[in-house]
């Protein structure tokens, strides 16, 4: 029970501290453009750009990005370092912490400038179908991301190598085999530098699909836990989860772009914006874009939950280990300070993944359903 109340209160701080964030970055895009500071940040920019568009829009980008990083730090320093140290999760150093933060700034960064570039861009050449063909875009850079993560990616904030021990290994690789999933190999993940938390996951689309296991999980499960993880990782590829959660994600682009042209369509002229292709309207995309996720997410949540009940049964049905799954179900709820008992409204709201209880309730009610 002790475990259970220090769960709730840890996940409860993060997330007001994330609701916090969200309010705060809201504020200060609504602040921009009713102010006029939007508009006054291009003047600036543009003084220093001149004509070049290119230079204009990453100007832009950077002074907005860096202006809300300033904002957002202490809310993602109390997030990242003090909440994870005062929980007992947390083996990184506030060296490391800020390292990786500025790397996760630095490819933020490249990534909105990119966005923004081809936003912008199609503003001014394809002012009436502008939102349609930005999601087309949006749609194929995810597609591509999903692919290239694991080796491009993921190696700029963690250190992986081959797993050294081959007997989980050839494990592994027969189970993914049997699940119909090619696997370029099998990789040891390490977290232990940064936390107590464990993870796993099949990561990439065909020729960069491998296995993760962190080394915080290798350090405190067994082989059967190990395999009946992976296998439940191994039912999003059997039921294609990647692609069906990209095509609801481009549902959600595909609406929110077209949410983003309505609004800018109405606000072109206001705030001394100088148009919908004006750089200083990027503010009222990005609240757009925001306001259509929140209202999609517990869409996207049931969503998730749902696929995540399919693969628990799918562990289940490949390693007929009712023992091993509940194991790991709990251990793993236990060293990542799961909630077990979530209120509907914080399940509903912010879970994409159903708890813990429930997930062993499943697998004892599957258990009895087949000794039958």
């Amino acid at each position: 029970m002790a475990n259970e109340d220090k769960a709730t209160r840890y996940h409860r701080l993060q997330r007001r501290a994330g609701i916090a964030g969200v309010v705060v970055s809201a504020a200060v895009l609504i602040l921009l453009v009713v102010t006029g500071a939007s508009a006054g940040i291009r003047d600036a920019v543009v003084s220093f750009a001149g004509r070049s568009f290119v230079l204009l829009v990453a100007c832009y980008v950077c002074v907005l990005v860096v202006l809300n990083e300033a904002i957002q730090l202490p809310l993602s320093f109390y997030q990242g370092v003090t909440l994870e140290r005062r929980y007992g999760l947390s083996t990184e150093t506030t060296a490391r912490w800020w390292k990786d933060h500025a790397k996760g700034l630095g490819v933020s960064l490249v990534f909105v400038i990119v966005a923004a570039l081809i936003v912008c861009a199609l503003l001014r050449s394809a002012p009436r179908y502008w939102w349609l063909i930005s999601a087309g875009c949006f749609v194929v850079i995810l597609v591509v991301l999903a692919q290239l993560a694991p080796v491009l990616l993921l190696p700029i904030f963690y250190d992986f190598k081959p797993l050294d021990r081959p007997g989980l290994v050839t494990r592994l690789i027969a189970l993914a085999e049997r699940a119909g999933a090619r696997v370029m190999g099998v990789f040891e993940w390490r977290l232990s530098d940064r936390t107590k938390k464990a993870n796993a996951a099949l990561t990439g689309i065909g020729r960069t699909r491998r296995i993760l296991l962190s080394d915080t999980l290798l350090a405190e499960h067994s082989d059967d836990e190990i395999e009946v993880i992976l296998a439940h990782e191994l039912a999003h590829h059997v039921y294609r989860d990647i692609w069906s959660g990209l095509a609801l994600e481009t549902v959600l682009i595909v609406v929110g772009f077209f949410l983003a042209d309505r609004v800018l369509s109405a606000f072109a002229d206001s705030f001394g914006l100088m148009g919908k292709g004006d750089v200083a309207a990027l503010p009222l995309l990005a609240l757009t874009a925001g306001a259509v996720s929140l209202a999609l997410m517990p869409l996207f949540n049931a969503f998730s939950r749902a696929h995540e009940r399919r693969a628990d049964r799918y562990a289940l049905e490949m390693t007929r280990n009712v023992t091993a799954f509940v194991s790991a179900m709990k251990r793993l709820g236990a060293q990542n300070l799961a909630e077990e008992h979530p209120s509907r409204v914080v399940e509903v709201l912010f879970l994409t993944h159903p708890s813990v209880s429930a997930r062993v309730a499943a697998a004892r009610r599957w258990a009895a359903a087949h000794d039958r």
